[in-house]
């Protein structure tokens, strides 16, 4: 399989949602590591920017959910470096709230991006990775995949697709003896990146999760995947849920349908409805973190 190497011989890695979070994160650990980067997102004066410091990076602008965009996206990463040897599906949007709160239209762009967007670039890099004869397939889903979000409704949804997505990939994979090309799923639990801000919002309060994982604990497991592929891995405390889910998984969907509903409730800030970033990209959110846990405490302390 293929492994980072020297700069002579870099990797060329396709990553979708790299503008912040999670694929920011991982887009600048390996362009550091020596791979080349193609850097997905819709805000194309922040992937520029970030693409430009890099040196070893392109940005192209396009939305997952549109295959055009992301064949645009294999074509500009071939016609720069000559071939792509990982593709790393990343970005994903959610709305919060009851779920006939959320406008239908809200819903429906949720599963565009989360899901349909997966399969469109899952697609597109697996036709070029058989042409080749080899590549990774880097999956981002979610602990909420495996393990029901209440109030996230579609995106729970969504990354359940996305795991299942995996789950019949690597099957198939397996079956027409594809030993060179592999599908690799990772699931973080709920992760402190600019995600909260720039999801739809219909809860009446602002957003909070329990127990956020740190990003670079997630960008760590993901650039893991790159040099040591593994069909799937739960990150932080993904592991746990995803035991407790396997074990006991009606408790562990009550249970954690009682956590999630006491954190939204004990949020003393009313926030207004809101799309978010979910139709129109948003300037707010370009960091590597969001800052939900400071945001908590001072929340708290205002109280």
């Amino acid at each position: 399989m293929p492994k980072l190497t020297n700069k002579s011989e870099p990797l060329t890695v396709v990553i979708t949602g790299a503008s912040s979070g999670i694929g920011r994160g991982v887009t600048e650990k390996l362009a550091k590591s020596g791979a080349n980067v193609v850097l997905v997102a819709r805000r194309t004066d922040l992937i520029e920017e970030i693409a430009s410091r890099l040196g070893n990076a392109i940005a192209v602008t396009a939305d997952v959910g549109s295959a055009d965009d992301l064949a645009r996206v294999k074509d500009a990463a071939i016609e720069r470096f000559g071939g792509i040897d990982v593709w790393i599906n990343n970005a994903g949007v959610g709305a919060a709230g009851n779920f006939t709160d959320i406008p239908l239209e809200d819903h429906a762009k949720t599963i565009e991006t989360t899901l349909v967007g997966v399969v469109n670039g899952s697609h597109i890099a697996l036709a070029h990775f058989e042409q080749e004869g080899r590549g990774i397939l880097i999956n981002v889903a979610s602990s909420g995949g495996k393990t029901p979000f209440p109030f996230y409704a579609s995106y729970v949804a969504a990354k359940f697709g996305v795991v299942g997505l995996g789950e019949v990939l690597r099957e198939e994979l397996v079956a027409r003896k594809l030993k060179r090309i592999r599908v690799c799923t990772v699931n973080p639990w709920v992760t402190d990146t600019p995600w909260f801000e720039h999801a739809a919002n219909y809860t009446g309060r602002t957003l909070r999760m329990p127990l956020p994982n740190d990003t670079r604990k997630v960008v760590k497991a993901v650039v893991k995947m790159v040099r040591h592929p593994k069909w799937s891995v739960d990150v932080g405390q993904g592991k746990g849920s995803g035991l407790s889910s396997r074990l006991m998984p009606h408790r562990t969907e009550r249970l954690t349908a009682k956590m999630i509903k006491k954190y939204l409730d004990s949020s003393p800030v009313a926030a207004p409805p809101t799309p978010g970033a979910l139709h129109t990209p948003m300037h707010g959110g370009r960091g590597l973190d969001g800052d939900m846990r400071k945001r908590v405490k001072a929340e708290n302390k205002a109280r």
